[in-house]
């Protein structure tokens, strides 16, 4: 087991922090955690999940914290067997055109490589989904390789495409709607990451799998053509985690 940290975050939750790494063992303590609390019938409003934390959201103020700690450390320590969750790979098409790779070159200079290996690189990764959060449906990919590892900018876009997938410091992710933001931009994919019209908005969750596979731009407007007909259908395998 983990060695965890509680502390009192705000009047209405409790913050639960892992040692602070993005690994697979921290996300499956996180995520056995919160199996357990549900479980358990605990009285909790919402869990946010994080990097290497796990966030407990009560309806109404706390009134004894270290009452409530301590029925968290005893859930925590229980032998409770977790079910068994499905989870998916998913592949996921990106355009890397310069059309859409607004911050390619830029990267390419700085990270001393070439537009083809930058691709190369960024394609060939399987990423893990941590969570899901910032916007709805944007993914927090664990697993870029540190050769494409890029300081957010200094001055955030105004606006950046839904759809965009960017690189920021030592993440990779797609943004799900129109939004200002300060990562590096290298690419486009024709898929939606939150559609309001499905019964689930979103149809990644924590630990599934993403791989990017490198499409054309004439691939991409036939794929957005589509989806924009809902006649597209992604592909995704059962994931072997």
């Amino acid at each position: 087991m983990h060695q965890l940290q509680f502390k009192l975050f705000g009047e209405k939750a409790i913050l639960i922090e892992w040692f602070p790494e993005i690994s697979m063992s921290v996300l499956n303590g996180i995520l056995d955690f919160q199996s357990k609390i549900v479980t358990n019938n605990y009285p909790f409003l919402e869990t946010i999940i994080g990097y290497n934390s796990l966030t407990i959201l009560y309806s109404q103020k706390i009134v004894n914290y270290e009452n409530e700690v301590e029925i968290l450390k005893n859930i925590y320590k229980s032998d409770f067997q977790i079910p068994n969750k499905s989870n998916y790979f998913w592949e996921i098409p990106v355009c890397y055109d310069a059309e859409f790779g607004l911050d390619l070159k830029e990267i390419s200079i700085k990270n001393h490589l070439s537009i083809d290996k930058i691709v190369t690189i960024h394609s060939e990764t399987i990423y893990t989904v941590f969570f899901i959060g910032f916007l709805p449906g944007f993914l927090y990919l664990a697993g870029l390789n540190p050769q494409l590892f890029m300081d957010r900018k200094p001055n955030p876009r105004l606006k950046i495409d839904k759809g965009s997938v960017g690189i920021g410091g030592k993440q990779t992710g797609i943004y799900p709607l129109n939004s200002p933001g300060g990562w590096n931009i290298i690419g486009k994919t024709p898929l939606l990451f939150f559609d309001s019209e499905n019964e689930i908005p979103c149809f990644a969750t924590t630990k599934d799998q993403i791989k990017f596979i490198p499409i054309n731009i004439k691939e991409f407007y036939e794929i957005q053509e589509s989806v924009a007909n809902r006649s597209y259908h992604m592909i995704k395998k059962q994931s072997n985690d």
